[in-house]
C-alpha cells in the first residue's frame, strides 16, 4: 500500500467506527440514520447562520420530496425540529433545531469531543492545520463522489434510488 491508500483505509475504517458510534445514539433514542443525518445538515445550517429549506435537505440526502416530508414529519413529532416560514418569503420554509435536540446530542456526543480533543492534543498546531486540509480534501472528494453517484433534479427529487 501507498500512504494515500493506508490513509484511505484508515480513512474507511474511521468512518465506519463513527457510523457504530452514532447508530448507538440513533438506536438509543428511536431514530433512523437518515433523521440523525437530517438533524446534522439542519444544525450544520444553523451553525453557519444559512437557513436550510426542505428542498435543500432533500437535496443534501437524495430523498424524494415525499419522504421528505415524511422525514420532517417525524422529526417535528420527536420535538427535534421545526419548520418555520422564511420571514422574507413566507412561502418557503427554513428548518430550525430544537433545543431538545441539541442537548440530547451534546450530553451524549461530548465524551467523544473529549477523546478526540486528547487525541489531537499530542500534534503541534501546524500539524492539526495539515490534517484539517487533508480532511477538507477528503470530504470535498467524497461529497464530489456521491454527487456523480446519485445526481439530482434541480428541485432536489433523487433521479434515480
Amino acid at each position: 500500500m501507498t500512504g494515500a491508500d493506508d490513509l484511505i483505509d484508515l480513512l474507511r475504517r474511521f468512518n465506519v467506527e463513527a457510523d457504530r458510534f452514532v447508530d448507538v445514539f440513533a438506536r438509543g433514542h428511536g431514530l433512523h440514520r437518515t433523521d440523525m443525518n437530517a438533524i446534522a445538515h439542519i444544525w450544520r445550517a444553523a451553525e453557519d447562520r444559512t437557513p436550510l429549506t426542505p428542498g435543500e435537505l432533500a437535496r443534501r440526502l437524495s430523498l424524494s420530496p415525499a419522504a421528505t416530508t415524511a422525514l420532517l414529519v417525524r422529526l417535528e413529532r420527536a420535538g427535534h425540529v421545526e419548520r418555520r416560514p422564511d420571514p422574507e418569503d413566507r412561502r418557503r420554509l427554513h428548518l430550525h433545531i430544537q433545543p431538545k435536540a441539541q442537548a440530547l446530542a451534546h450530553e451524549f456526543f461530548a465524551p467523544l469531543g473529549v477523546h478526540m480533543r486528547e487525541a489531537f492534543s499530542h500534534f503541534t498546531t501546524e500539524e492539526i492545520e495539515i490534517s484539517a486540509e487533508v480532511l477538507q480534501r477528503a470530504l470535498t472528494a467524497t461529497t464530489r463522489a456521491a454527487d456523480e453517484a446519485n445526481p439530482v433534479t434541480s428541485e432536489g427529487a433523487a433521479i434515480r434510488p
